[in-house]
C-alpha cells in the first residue's frame, strides 16, 4: 500500500510575513514620555516603591530579550533612556531582583473573534546545573533542578491565552483546569485539544464543564468510564470512534494535529534561552511570563496565513 502524499500549503500573505519577521529583529524601542514609570502611592505605611511594575517589567523583557544579567541590563536601560532624552531614574540590579520576586507581568494578547480553540501542551525546563556534557566530561555537579511550564495557545492567533509555572513533580494533566481558568467565563472556548497525557477524569469534566469539545486521544490500553458525567460520556465516544476508524484516521479527522502548533511554541520559549536564570520559585515564574508577554508581542507584529496548495 502506497503511502498518502504529504499536504503541500502557500503562504497568502508573504510580504506582510516578510515584513513581521523584519520587525523581530529591529531594534528601535519606543519609550512612551506619558508612561508612568514612577510607582504611584500604595496608601500603606512604609517605603513606597520608587518604581512601577511598567518599569520593572521593561527592564526585565530588556533582559530576556537580550540574555543579560540584572547589571548589564540597567546599564542597557540607562543608555536607552539618555538617547531618548528621558531623564528617568533606572533601578539597580538589587531592586529588579527584589521587585521580579513579587511582580504581576501584564501579559498583552489581541484575542480572536469567535469561540477559542485552545491547544495545550507542556514540557520541561532547565534552571540550574552544571549540565549533562560538563558533568560527564569533567566531573562536575550533577545536581540539575528542572521546572514544567504549562500553556494553552489559541490556534486562531498563536498567542498564549493561558500559562502556569510548576515544579518538576506536578504533573501535566493536573493543570488543565488550572489554564481553563485564565480564560474569561464569557469567552467561549469551542475545543481544547492536547495529547494523551490529558486523558483523564478531571481533564475532561473540566473541558465539559466550558461547553467545550475535548480532542484528546484515549491511552492505548483505554478502558470506557462509567458514564456519570459529561465528560466521562465525550471521551467514551472518542474511545469508541478511535476504535471504530482508527486512531490515525480518528486524529486526522477530528483535527489533532493542530496541537503541533503549542509544540511549536514551546520551542519558540525556548529559543529565548534554554534555561531560567532566576534562582528561586518566584522569580523563576516572573521569568517565564514575561516570555510569554515577549512571545506575545512578537506574534502580534504578523503571522502566517497559510491555505493548501494545488
Amino acid at each position: 500500500m502506497s503511502r498518502p502524499t504529504p499536504t503541500s500549503y502557500k503562504t497568502r500573505n508573504w510580504p506582510e510575513y516578510n515584513k513581521a519577521l523584519k520587525r523581530r529583529g529591529s531594534l528601535t524601542i519606543w519609550f512612551d514620555p506619558a508612561m508612568n514609570w514612577e510607582a504611584a502611592p500604595t496608601g500603606k505605611r512604609g517605603r513606597q516603591p520608587d518604581y512601577s511594575d511598567a518599569a520593572i517589567q521593561t527592564c526585565l523583557t530588556m533582559k530576556v530579550l537580550f540574555g543579560m544579567a540584572l547589571r548589564q541590563t540597567t546599564g542597557f536601560v540607562e543608555s536607552l533612556l539618555r538617547l531618548t532624552g528621558l531623564n528617568w531614574a533606572v533601578p539597580d540590579f538589587s531592586t529588579l531582583s527584589r521587585r521580579q520576586k513579587t511582580l504581576k507581568v501584564d501579559i498583552p494578547y489581541r484575542g480572536s473573534d469567535g469561540p477559542l480553540h485552545l491547544l495545550v501542551d507542556s514540557t520541561g525546563i532547565k534552571v540550574e546545573g552544571e549540565g549533562e556534557w560538563n558533568a560527564r566530561k569533567h566531573g562536575g555537579a550533577k545536581r540539575r533542578v528542572w521546572r514544567k511550564i504549562h500553556i494553552g495557545i489559541d490556534e486562531k492567533s498563536l498567542e498564549i491565552r493561558a500559562a502556569e509555572f510548576t515544579t518538576s513533580d506536578v504533573g501535566d494533566a493536573p493543570m488543565l483546569p488550572e489554564l481553563l481558568d485564565q480564560i474569561p467565563p464569557e469567552q467561549e472556548i469551542a475545543s481544547v485539544t492536547a495529547d494523551g497525557a490529558f486523558d483523564t477524569r478531571k481533564c475532561h469534566d473540566a473541558i465539559a464543564a466550558r461547553g467545550a469539545s475535548a480532542i484528546i486521544p484515549p491511552r492505548k490500553n483505554a478502558k470506557p468510564w462509567k458514564p456519570d458525567t459529561g465528560g466521562a460520556v465525550a471521551r467514551n465516544e472518542i474511545l469508541r470512534t478511535s476504535k471504530r476508524v482508527g486512531r490515525t484516521i480518528w486524529r486526522r479527522w477530528s483535527g489533532y494535529h493542530r496541537r503541533s502548533r503549542a509544540e511549536t511554541k514551546m520551542h519558540c520559549l525556548k529559543l529565548l534561552g534554554q534555561r531560567l536564570s532566576a534562582r528561586d520559585f518566584d522569580r523563576q515564574v516572573a521569568e517565564f511570563q514575561v516570555r510569554v508577554a515577549v512571545l506575545n508581542g512578537f506574534t502580534a507584529l504578523g503571522t502566517p496565513v497559510t491555505e493548501v496548495a494545488g
